[in-house]
């Protein structure tokens, strides 16, 4: 243990001894956020869980939703070229808690994961024992990598990115990170820039792999017409009419978008304008500034309960989950956290519909999907409220136009997929080979 990781853990179980118990007194209030850390903390676990029967066990860390997403391409990935194991799928958010149990039901062990301390993680492993750790994307948590180390478990980052904007960020801890990924057995990046990056923290660049984005092969749509149908029967829409999905927003988005509306409902009749913000914890507040402005607006879980539909020319997603599906009755697409400083969010879930995608300057933490849809013609930036009005009001007029620009939007997808593939030969190319029939193995003692 260097002087700097010495630090992070002095630190960090100094701040636990502060901040953990304030949390656990306002997250009992809460049973299933009370459960979630109690299961962070590593209390709660089965002493040898069952379902991890099956050797290689191979545990995959996924933050939330989107990553799940990834991680479900790669399990997918795995499970057609045969590769039998146990897959353990953390996630840290509740709603990709909720996202995982119900993508991998049946399929997968779902489980909260540990904070980065020597304890949980101590319990934690002794109750799964993996074989394997895959970080999806960059979750670089250095008691988890360093403690997979030294009891012989190989780790790798899959579908791994890092932006412009946290590489600053990262390298003024360069110190610890450098020790840290010199540990990490092998990184299957998305893009060159990527790769570039996690060599500069630290990475011992000939296991530095460029794979692309598994998530341009995530099962993110579902194809069945009777969903399309039931879809467009909700919102009491049908192909003529023109509708604006406006997707993860954040931020003072909602204000700005509140304009747009104001603008295209003049011009577009019939409009039907959705909203979907990236944390439906956030959906009241929009509701309360659609209204303000006199707005007349609904909650989506409102249309099943009136037994009618959607009445109000403005809904509110208020659901989990659901978006990647609403897409397919869309006219036109803005993706949120671009017009504020945010890092944009991932413009592909709609382009695979086939729609036209409209996005603000702030894509940093996507770079690599908009320059995709740019270069094939399938998104176009827009650098405010206004011209993002203009676009959608241009686009909505022209329908011919916004089909072709889909189209456009949908060959760029396809271009580029088969990511997961190519990161579950790297998973492949780590797995232990599975010991003779009865023996097991413990990795782990608790800590």
């Amino acid at each position: 243990m260097n002087i700097f990781h010495f630090a992070y853990n002095f630190l960090a179980s100094g701040l636990s001894l502060v901040v953990l118990p304030a949390i656990w007194c306002h997250e009992k209030k809460d049973p299933e956020r009370k459960a979630a850390l109690a299961q962070r903390m590593g209390y709660g676990l089965p002493h040898r869980d069952p379902a991890m029967s099956v050797r290689p066990r191979i545990w995959i860390h996924a933050v939330s939703v989107g990553e799940v997403k990834a991680a479900e391409a790669i399990v997918s990935a795995l499970e057609i070229s045969c590769t039998q194991a146990s897959i353990l799928i953390t996630t840290t958010t509740m709603t990709g808690q909720r996202y995982a149990c119900r993508q991998f039901d049946g399929r997968a062990t779902v489980r909260y994961a540990p904070v980065d301390l020597w304890r949980p993680i101590g319990r934690f492993f002794s109750a799964y024992r993996p074989d394997l750790l895959i970080c999806m994307e960059t979750e670089i948590w250095p008691n988890w990598i360093l403690k997979a180390h030294g009891a012989g478990i190989k780790t790798v980052f899959i579908n791994g990115r890092i932006s412009d904007r946290s590489i600053r960020s990262y390298r003024k801890i360069r110190r610890l990170m450098k020790p840290v990924l010199e540990k990490v057995d092998a990184f299957s990046m998305i893009s060159e820039a990527d790769a570039r990056r996690i060599v500069s923290l630290g990475a011992p660049a000939h296991r530095v792999h460029i794979n692309g984005n598994a998530k341009m092969d995530a099962p993110d749509v579902d194809w069945d017409d009777a969903v399309i149908q039931g879809l467009k029967r909700l919102y009491a829409v049908d192909e003529t009419t023109p509708v604006f999905i406006a997707g993860s927003i954040r931020g003072g988005e909602a204000d700005i978008l509140m304009d747009v509306y104001y603008r295209l409902r003049i011009q577009i009749p019939g409009l039907v304008f959705i909203l979907a913000p990236r944390h439906i914890n956030k959906s009241s507040r929009i509701a309360e500034t659609a209204r303000a402005k006199g707005i007349e607006c609904q909650y989506r879980t409102e249309l099943e309960k009136t037994g009618a539909g959607r009445s109000a020319p403005v809904v509110i997603l208020d659901t989990i989950g659901e978006l990647r599906n609403v897409y397919s009755i869309a006219s036109v697409v803005f993706c949120g956290a671009s017009l504020v400083p945010l890092g944009g969010q991932n413009v592909l879930e709609a382009a695979v519909w086939g729609k036209p995608v409209l996005f603000g300057p702030s894509m940093e933490d996507f770079e690599e999907a908009r320059t995709l849809l740019e270069t094939f013609g399938g998104g176009i930036c827009v650098k405010d409220g206004r011209e993002l009005a203009d676009r959608a009001i241009h686009l909505l007029k022209h329908p011919d136009v916004a089909r072709r620009m889909g189209r456009l939007a949908k060959r760029a997808v396809l271009s580029n997929q088969g990511a997961a593939r190519r990161h579950a030969q790297v998973v492949r190319e780590l797995l232990p080979v599975p010991p003779v029939s009865g023996q097991d193995g413990s990795f782990f003692s608790e800590g």
